[in-house]
């Protein structure tokens, strides 16, 4: 039986004007989400990797509208939240939450570890006084961390003791998805094993649904179920993690695995160096956005976008010479 799909996105763009000019006109736009499409299944972790600058969190912020998107719709549990209005907005917020990347900037300074967690309960109506101190409590220790250290504030603790109580936030409104916007990227090794493990218990005890934003792949094989590879504000792969990491049908896809280090100095592997850099999202390639930079491009590629298909098993891919 195949599972629920909790979350879909079509054809989905985020389009930012450049104003110039005395009068601010808009002059163009930086294309930073190009219509993307997936779906995300109940109970599902999805990855979105790719370089930075590729519109991996804008992604993530445009669908649960923290940034409104400039077109396509948004479908969490068969309703398109792009007609929804602020007020209803609100009661939704309660099932869709987010991790930030950066664990001190998200955490206000001024106020303790119990008040950040306890303030969406309170704004939410789900508890007050005694009672949310003792929901505090027990986030806090659902994510490793002491019931006493609702008192302190976040600069007492380090790095990746922040990033645990960003994540006891996200989940104090027992969320049905979280997007967890590169949760790991700026802490340590040894403390990305700790957060990623920390975030699959939780997935398997409350039933989350995550979209993994991040750039390391070794970290995205680790906890996603499946994977997208963005390139310049779009989807051009998609497939489960197997299928991705073993058999990549895309150039791009191909030339991320080949920069994975491998914990084996004995073993060779073939680097596929890209040439050129990532061109602006201001003024995208014709065709296929990848072909300035493709060792196997030909004539249609700088012509005609190629389409993405599922090319069997669900794996998707958007390159004319696989579909």
């Amino acid at each position: 039986m195949a599972a629920e799909i909790l979350l879909e996105v079509k054809n989905l763009k985020k389009h930012f004007p450049i104003k110039g000019g005395i009068l601010s006109k808009t002059i163009g736009y930086v294309y930073a989400v190009d219509d993307v499409s997936f779906t995300l299944h109940r109970g599902e972790t999805l990855g979105l990797v790719g370089e930075s600058g590729c519109g991996k969190s804008t992604t993530g912020r445009t669908i649960l509208r923290l940034i409104e998107p400039t077109a396509g719709a948004i479908e969490f549990e068969g309703q398109n939240i792009t007609e929804l209005d602020k007020g209803d907005m609100r009661s939704l917020r309660r099932e869709m939450q987010i991790i930030f990347q950066d664990p001190y900037a998200s955490l206000n300074p001024r106020m303790t570890v119990g008040s950040i967690i306890g303030e969406p309960l309170e704004i939410h109506k789900i508890a007050r006084g005694s009672e949310k101190e003792d929901q505090v409590a027990s986030l806090l220790q659902k994510v490793g961390l002491r019931a006493e250290d609702m008192r302190k504030y976040p600069h007492e603790f380090s790095g990746g003791q922040r990033q645990r109580i960003g994540i006891a936030r996200a989940l104090g409104l027992n969320p049905k998805l979280i997007v967890c916007d590169e949760p790991v990227s700026a802490l340590d090794v040894s403390i990305q094993a700790q957060v990623i493990n920390l975030l699959g218990d939780l997935q398997e005890e409350f039933g989350l649904s995550y979209l993994f934003i991040a750039h390391n792949l070794n970290v995205v094989e680790h906890i996603s179920n499946r994977v997208a590879v963005m390139y310049l504000g779009k989807i051009v792969e998609l497939a489960s993690d197997e299928a991705l990491y073993n058999n990549p049908q895309h150039p791009y896809t191909e030339a991320l695995l080949s920069a994975v280090p491998i914990p084996d100095p004995t073993a060779q592997k073939k680097r596929i160096i890209l040439e050129g850099d990532v061109p602006s999202p201001i003024n995208p390639p014709s065709g296929c956005h990848f072909h300035t930079r493709c060792p196997y491009k030909e004539q249609i590629c700088e012509e005609l976008e190629p389409e993405f298909k599922d090319i069997g098993g669900g794996h998707w891919v958007a390159c004319h010479l696989r579909t």
